[in-house]
């Protein structure tokens, strides 16, 4: 309890301001429901997620403040709360959920309708947010100072600095514009392909490309130099070695195939293995921190805080226990889950052991190094497993696995960011009660939001498609099928895994690398771009700068970068909408497709990706020119 006198929140337990409003929570709806979707469609497209509590925050700043003038920090705090939950719920439902859309396409199974979907997100996000609660006092006050939670103490700084928030919301929408106008040019009235792809024929089995688009280059800005190389590096390893032997050594019908058949029988075998690996080799790494972990929350919760002010309260336990216990039961007996019993208490025992481990290791690592796919394949082969030895053999068997893996996998993800927040709320003086509101709300308009995002992305492209790839739900279905069916080609992923080990005893992140590997080149080259933008910021030695000022442009990259996702996402949700929608027997989207009549080619492409990555630096450098 030592820490939690010494440490004075901004603002103090005796002083009460707005904090959970009308104002506040309408405002959070909103933004879960557009970084949800914007960060839905990001994974779905490049199988990688970012946080959205800094851009929610200075929206929330920009209109709260500057609009509506009023002035109050805690409000902001509510609003970014209840954002963020919707993009992590989101990063949790897509990394399964697109597979019963999968078997359903194959005619394996119906199609989940929307409130099975909506059901099980919902599950997943509550019990995410009520596992975190009991872990709070051990995790975010008796060890603040001990575990940085680099995501929310960088949301407090950006809510205690709460006079730049003007400014700070103006980028995050410039960027925003910027993609949304770009991403309509590409995707919609397709002047020029968003995907440029160049097959080198001189060396056969090679190729290289790139996805000219706003989200990628945000993605490797904000990611940085290190890990688009460390994604960048699996690309190479892929298309210009692993590719080239195939096609050499392969045989006559191999030595035939084209880059992206290659890619698609051997590459993404090979890839699932390195994931795999990779995901499994950062549990085991983490076994020491996740024993220590389950001991000092044990601890805690038969510890409580002796004080009883507004800064001490939370959720009571048994609200926690009944929520938990309610979610069990629903996930047992209503039929729109397919889960039993036997399932719902593998929920239980795993998800509060995972929602453990990832509000742990997101206060050491980060959020974005949450290996939250690698507790999903976990949890995946240990319920398939199981359920196989129970004798469930059939599509229902599958069914039932990936529903599990998806409560579980939006489990960890919510946990997770539910601690980011509430290290946010304890540097800033938040009221925990009002917070952990704040991520129920937003986990339930997230959960309803979520089933008609992954609908309508299916119903305009199919997941799968090279419009939506969904690499993460792919992989979790080789999982599921390779336990289920023993159908793996069990050889190249394998190989795929012993790559994997290779780079962690060369001490390379396997990770980010195995990702790479997995997914096509031309997803990590664009994020290279982003990351060399970064790098060049970072390093360029300009006189005129201090080092606060060289720091401030680039939380300015970070902002802009944050406004090109959301610009991306939200033009990719009007498009998909676009694509469904029937206009004397034609699609909208065919309609407003002038690529016959007028097409750049990929040169157009690279110009008009150039030019993007132009403007990123002229909005990080922007107050450079003033100065001068």
């Amino acid at each position: 309890m030592n820490k939690e006198k010494e440490f004075k929140p901004y603002i103090p337990a005796d002083k009460v301001v707005p904090e959970l409003t009308v104002t506040s929570i309408t405002l959070g709806i909103i933004l879960a429901v557009i970084f949800g979707g914007a960060n839905a469609y990001l994974g779905l497209r490049v199988g990688m997620t970012v946080s959205a509590s800094i851009p929610a925050a200075v929206i929330s700043m920009g209109i709260i403040r500057f609009v509506l003038r009023r002035d109050s920090i805690l409000e902001n705090n509510v609003v970014q709360t209840i954002g963020s939950a919707g993009e992590s719920l989101a990063a949790g439902a897509i990394f399964t959920m697109p597979v019963l859309f999968m078997w359903a396409n194959e005619g394996l199974a119906d199609k989940p309708g929307l409130v099975e979907i909506a059901l099980i997100a919902l599950c997943g996000g509550i019990l995410g947010v009520l596992f975190m609660i009991p872990l709070r006092n051990a995790l975010i006050v008796q060890e603040h100072g001990t575990l940085p939670y680099p995501e929310g103490v960088a949301c407090a700084e950006v809510l205690l600095a709460g006079e730049k928030g003007g400014s700070s919301a103006k980028t995050v929408f410039s960027g925003l514009g910027i993609a949304a106008v770009y991403k309509f040019i590409a995707d919609g009235l397709k002047l020029f392909p968003s995907e440029v792809d160049y097959s080198i024929k001189a060396y056969k089995g090679s190729g290289i490309g790139a996805d000219v688009l706003p989200a990628l280059a945000g993605v490797g800005y904000i990611c940085g130099l290190k890990v688009s190389s460390y994604l960048f590096a699996g690309g190479t390893v892929a298309w210009f070695v692993i590719m080239p032997l195939l096609s050499s050594f392969g045989g006559p019908e191999i030595a035939e195939l084209g880059t992206w058949d290659l890619w698609s029988n051997y590459i993404r075998y090979i890839g699932a293995g390195a994931v795999a690996a990779g995901g499994i080799i950062s549990l085991v790494k983490s076994l020491p921190m996740i024993v220590s972990t389950f001991g000092k929350a044990i601890k805690a919760m038969g510890s409580k805080a002796t004080e009883t002010n507004r800064l001490s309260k939370d959720l009571p336990m048994l609200f926690v226990l009944l929520g938990i216990g309610a979610c069990a039961i629903a996930m047992w007996l209503i039929p729109s889950i397919p889960v039993t019993l036997f399932g719902a208490v593998i929920i239980i025992i795993f998800g509060f052991f995972f929602a453990t481990v990832s509000s742990r290791m997101v206060g050491i690592v980060g959020s974005s190094n949450n290996p939250v796919s690698g507790m999903a394949i976990a949890t995946l082969l240990i319920a398939s497993m199981l359920l196989k030895a129970t004798g469930m053999i059939s599509v229902d068997g599958m069914i039932a696995a990936i529903a599990i893996g998806s409560v579980i996998c939006i489990i960890a993800a919510m946990a997770g960011d539910t601690s980011q927040d509430l290290k946010t709320g304890y540097i800033v003086g938040s009221t925990p009660v009002k917070q952990q509101i704040g991520e129920l709300i937003g986990a339930v308009v997230s959960a309803i939001a979520i089933g008609a995002i992954l609908y309508l992305f299916n119903e305009a492209w199919g997941f799968g498609s090279a419009a939506i790839s969904a690499p993460q739900a792919s992989l979790m279905k080789m999982v599921v099928e390779g336990v289920f069916g023993g159908n793996l080609p069990w050889n190249l992923v394998f190989a795929g895994a012993g790559l994997a080990i290779v780079m962690e005893i060369l001490a390379i992140p396997v990770l980010p690398f195995a990702v790479g590997l997995y997914l096509p080149i031309h997803l990590s080259t664009p994020m290279l771009a982003g990351g060399l933008i970064r790098y060049y910021f970072e390093k360029r030695k300009a006189k005129t700068l201090s080092e606060e000022e060289r720091k401030e442009q680039i939380d300015k990259g970070v902002l802009f970068s944050s406004g090109l996702i959301a610009g991306e996402g939200l033009v990719g949700i009007m498009l998909a909408v676009l694509a469904i929608i029937k206009v004397n027997g034609q699609s909208v989207g065919d309609i407003i497709n002038i690529s016959d009549t007028v097409n750049l080619g990929n040169i157009g492409g690279l110009v008009f990706f150039a030019i993007l990555c132009g403007t990123l630096c002229y909005a990080i450098a922007k107050k450079d020119k003033k100065k001068a």
